[in-house]
């Protein structure tokens, strides 16, 4: 994963760019009917049953959008919370909490439901040595949102892009001549361009898994689309000379079964693009 300094600077863009495709030029709303001196409080109320995601990223929408607003926190990311609580209390220009409204709720509903739906697969994995990591399957643009929940629900991130770990896929393999071709060139460029960079490859098969395993410097291998016999026969022959991660349409009713075949992680794009947004608002006191 990438440092916390670019975590932040990711959060900062993501903010900026929210805020300028909603409000552009003016709330245009809240400024023909709302006097700029008018002060409010709201509270954010929950409508949903799940694990809690978003607050602290709320705050920072609050402080870009107005530095004055005063927010008291009453539930912290990454917890249970039930139809009817109140996550926390904001108070000031009611033109500022306006203005931060959609950003705050779009946020904290999708990274609310990414939280929970982890949070399920951590409990399912419960008892075992596997750890649940996301992929790179996230909207556009709010990646780092999403990689968040997934922490706040207590699963792992896997890398951020294309430029923090290299993993050499199926489609690389192949364009690249073969696996041994596709490691030995990436060990060339990475020592051309002096870059420090772990390197998982991809296995479509046990006998792909063995020539793998000649290579040396391989920090994982991702055993893809294997059923549970041959994910146990992969375990087995890698014997702890590199990390193992399973992938490939694993779902809550089939990861454990794969945990217990003795991977170290389980990967689930499923964790940020198949959710549905928790239920919460804004309402006005």
């Amino acid at each position: 994963m990438i440092s916390k300094a670019q975590f932040e600077k990711e959060i900062d863009l993501i903010i900026e760019n929210a805020i300028r495709e909603d409000v552009g030029s003016g709330d245009h709303s809240s400024l023909a009917c709302i006097p700029a001196e008018a002060k409010g409080k709201a509270k954010l109320l929950v409508k949903d049953k799940g694990i809690l995601a978003g607050v602290d990223f709320a705050l920072k929408v609050f402080k870009y959008v107005d530095p004055n607003l005063k927010i008291e926190v009453l539930i912290k990311d990454g917890k249970t919370i039930e139809r009817g609580d109140i996550a926390f209390y904001v108070e000031g220009s009611s033109q500022s909490i306006l203005k931060a409204e959609r950003l705050v709720l779009n946020a904290m509903q999708r990274m609310s439901a990414i939280a929970t739906k982890t949070n399920t697969f951590v409990q399912k994995l419960e008892g075992t040595n596997t750890k649940i990591l996301d992929t790179r399957k996230t909207t556009p643009g709010i990646r780092a949102l999403e990689k968040w929940a997934v922490k706040i629900g207590g699963g792992e991130n896997h890398r951020f892009a294309l430029y923090d770990i290299v993993m050499l896929k199926d489609n690389h393999i192949d364009f690249a001549g073969g696996i041994t071709k596709a490691i030995n060139k990436t060990k060339d460029y990475l020592k051309a361009n002096q870059l420090d960079l772990k390197i998982i490859v991809e296995a479509r098969n046990l006998k792909e898994i063995e020539e793998i395993l000649e290579s040396e410097g391989v920090y994982r291998i991702l055993i893809d689309n294997f059923n549970y016999e041959d994910t146990r026969q992969a375990v087995k022959l890698i014997n702890g000379k590199c990390l193992t991660e399973s992938s490939g349409g694993i779902t809550l009713d089939t990861a454990r079964k794969y945990a217990e075949c003795g991977v170290d992680y389980i990967s689930s794009g499923a964790l940020t693009h198949s959710v549905y947004n928790l239920d919460l608002s804004l309402k006005a006191i």
